[in-house]
């Protein structure tokens, strides 16, 4: 059955995605009131200060997001090197002394006036943006031979690099796994990805189990009850507020692990204060809706595909990877299935910069669904492949 047009003046609008989108704000915006209320108010002396904070985020992100939707996506494609000077440009900024801010012992934060932006989050979106735009350029290049599939590859690692620097591991192994996903959708030769994912794997554990603070957390993830009142603190305490919540939760308002016991309970741990208060119904619910987010970003990369605009599906496509691998880590992390890595529940947990970038990328997701509508042209690929010399 065809899909009813949704149409704001002379804007194709995707109902379904702005739905989505509005539920997970609103679902946010609630859990974070909840979650905040005690922290707040010991810290910002205020008991709604985090709310009112990510509601001028969530505000600067829809301007953010008009704007994204106002830029065609052949802008995109033809400066697809540009934005990943400026994604890496981000990286260096942030790791030179004096400039970046430091948090906890990471330095992944600039700050622009009242803001602290962690590079991490626009990094990854323009990083999406310039691989959609190679994987056009060089698709010949890519499928033929190792060299094609590297080349991009050379510019992830050393985003990867940057932001282990930071140190980001979460970070790290999101951009990377996105970035081979993408690569091996575009075409990318079974025996290069399997290369890429078996180095990519052995990096990271190595650097997981010789970094001191990364193998305790891999230690306390396999058994947070064996020092449940040090190392595995967080996540037991996480542990029991999901299973405080049972069927239907303990109400709104009404989680006990929020009240100091959890650390990051409006952050990193907004999920297990949901569980403990909405019960398991409130997490399908929950679960559901990104699942539903991500089949969308899914269903508008198919359908691009199909019309031949590859940019704007490989575009569709990374974010719809991001934003469900994020998510299943986010939660994973909170339910003890995988060790802390610190990445926020995309429009749910308190995070001025992954509210900003987030709703940019779903201002992006309503441009290429506007354009798919309106059936404006992709520009054609302007870099022919290069001829091979005789022998």
């Amino acid at each position: 059955m065809a899909e009813r047009p949704f149409i704001v003046g002379r804007w194709h609008v995707d109902g379904v995605l702005v739905c989505l989108t509005l539920a997970l704000i609103g679902l946010g915006l609630v859990m974070l009131a909840s979650a905040s209320v005690t922290i707040s108010e010991r810290e910002l002396g205020q008991p709604f200060g985090y709310l009112y904070r990510q509601l001028l985020a969530l505000g600067l992100g829809l301007g953010l997001a008009a704007t994204c939707l106002l830029i065609p996506m052949q802008l995109w494609e033809r400066f697809s090197f540009l934005v990943l000077a400026a994604a890496l440009l981000l990286l260096v900024v942030v790791l030179l002394p004096g400039v970046g801010t430091t948090v906890n012992g990471a330095t992944r934060w600039l700050r622009f006036g009242f803001v602290n932006l962690q590079v991490s989050e626009p990094a990854r979106l323009l990083m999406i943006i310039y691989l959609a735009g190679y994987m056009v350029r060089r698709q010949p290049e890519l499928a033929a031979g190792f060299a094609g599939f590297a080349r991009p590859m050379v510019f992830v690692a050393l985003a990867a690099v940057m932001l282990l620097m930071q140190p980001d591991f979460g970070a790290a192994t999101v951009l990377l796994i996105t970035a081979v996903a993408l690569l091996f959708v575009g075409g990318a030769r079974i025996r290069d990805f399997f290369l890429c994912a078996v180095t990519a794997t052995a990096v990271l554990a190595a650097l997981a189990f010789t970094t001191p603070y990364r193998l305790v957390r891999l230690t306390t993830f396999m058994d947070p009850w064996a020092d449940p009142l040090d190392s595995g603190f967080q996540l037991t305490q996480s542990l029991i507020a999901i299973g405080r919540g049972e069927w239907f939760g303990v109400g709104l308002g009404s989680s006990v692990q929020k009240l100091f016991y959890l650390p990051e309970a409006h952050t990193d741990f907004v999920f297990a204060v949901l569980a403990e208060e909405l019960g398991l119904v409130g997490v399908i619910f929950t679960v559901g809706l990104f699942a539903a987010l991500v089949f969308r970003c899914f269903s508008l990369s198919n359908a691009c595909a199909r019309a031949e605009r590859p940019f704007a599906a490989y575009v569709a496509l990374g974010i719809g990877v991001w934003l469900g691998l994020q998510a299943f880590i986010n939660i994973g992390v909170n339910m003890g299935l995988l060790p802390t890595k610190g990445l926020t529940l995309p429009l749910v947990s308190y995070g001025r910069s992954s509210m900003l970038v987030t709703l940019a990328a779903i201002g992006l997701l309503l441009r290429i669904h506007h354009e798919l509508k309106v059936g404006e042209p992709e520009p054609p690929v302007t870099r022919a492949p290069r001829r091979r010399r005789r022998s």
